[in-house]
């Protein structure tokens, strides 16, 4: 193939971003898309599983994948997902690796050691991102690639870029664009990601939640569409149930007299319908279920594997 053919012919694959828990991956995949496709909280911990976002770029398209933080699990829902962000990474064509440049420069917090580590045992190389560049002082970046570039280092590559401002993002998306193989798209050009409505729509209640929420409470409560109607007036109804593990955090989740409810309801109603650009009428019922993090059916509403012992 010549290098006018390859410039013009359909490319496409996978890249799996890879990160500590809150280094903004997430962030990153919207700004990639260019819509909102991933929710985005504080909270480290907010993507529990993959999320697939479709980004063109010339005759290129680029099939991300968000994968959860990786850092060390402890309990079954951690290593569920832990386990996803490193299939992510198994699967893809290429990786890139996203560290918080807000990070002390001389060395590796243990998150990210533990990812440098599992390329360096796989063989992998990756493109290294800095995220939040807007925030650090210049000679602070320099040290901090000097600090991840060694002789030994598994990064091809190095984008300094703020993802929540889009600086850097473009060139990011270039050279990805270029690591493209030929083959023919696998997505229309105009599919932004691939997840059924009913999973963005309890992502999104989910979203409400965590930003609504205090403490750990969040990380004891998962979201599932129950049920979607769609009505003939072009309208949907979504009645959505919110588990919690404890009673004492129904209570909570309520708020006195169900306004705590009502407010994330009324939040995530608002942006499913600029989303979808429909009227929802969205129901929200809060449940106790004490062992949901020991459910294997939770975890494949999650789209996790239940873990199992060694």
């Amino acid at each position: 193939m010549t290098k006018n053919e390859y410039e013009t012919a359909t490319r496409c694959g996978y890249v799996a971003l890879l990160g500590a828990p809150n280094a903004g991956k997430s962030t990153l995949l919207n700004a990639m898309v260019g819509s909102k496709v991933a929710i985005v909280t504080p909270k480290v911990q907010t993507t529990r599983t993959r999320i697939i976002g479709i980004s063109m770029a010339g005759p290129a398209q680029i099939i991300f994948v968000d994968t959860p933080g990786i850092f060390d699990p402890k309990r079954p829902l951690e290593k569920a997902m832990v386990a996803a962000a490193w299939n992510g990474a198994a699967d893809a064509d290429n990786l890139v690796v996203l560290v918080d440049s807000r990070r002390p420069p001389g060395s590796l917090d243990d998150d990210t050691q533990r990812i440098v580590e599992g390329l360096k045992s796989s063989g992998r190389t990756a493109a290294l991102a800095l995220n939040k560049i807007d925030l650090v002082p210049r000679e602070k970046l320099l040290a901090l690639t000097d600090a991840m570039t060694g002789s030994d280092s598994p990064f091809s590559q190095v984008f300094m870029i703020s993802a929540l401002k889009g600086d850097g993002v473009g060139d990011l998306r270039q050279h990805l664009a270029d690591q493209m193989r030929p083959s023919p798209w696998l997505y229309p050009d105009d599919q932004a990601a691939d997840m059924p409505l009913r999973f963005l729509a309890a992502e999104i209640t989910r979203e409400k939640l965590f930003l609504s929420l205090h403490q750990e409470l969040p990380y004891g409560l998962t979201v599932e569409t129950e049920s979607w109607q769609d009505w003939d007036d072009g309208s949907a109804r979504i009645d959505q149930v919110v588990y919690v593990a404890r009673k004492g955090h129904k209570g909570i989740v309520l708020g006195k007299g169900g306004a705590q409810i009502k407010s994330m309801g009324a939040a995530s109603r608002a942006e499913l319908e600029k989303l979808l650009d429909r009227r929802i009428h969205l129901f929200l019922h809060v449940k106790v279920r004490e062992n949901w993090l020991e459910e294997p059916a939770r975890y494949r509403e999650m789209g996790l594997d239940f873990p199992t012992e060694d």
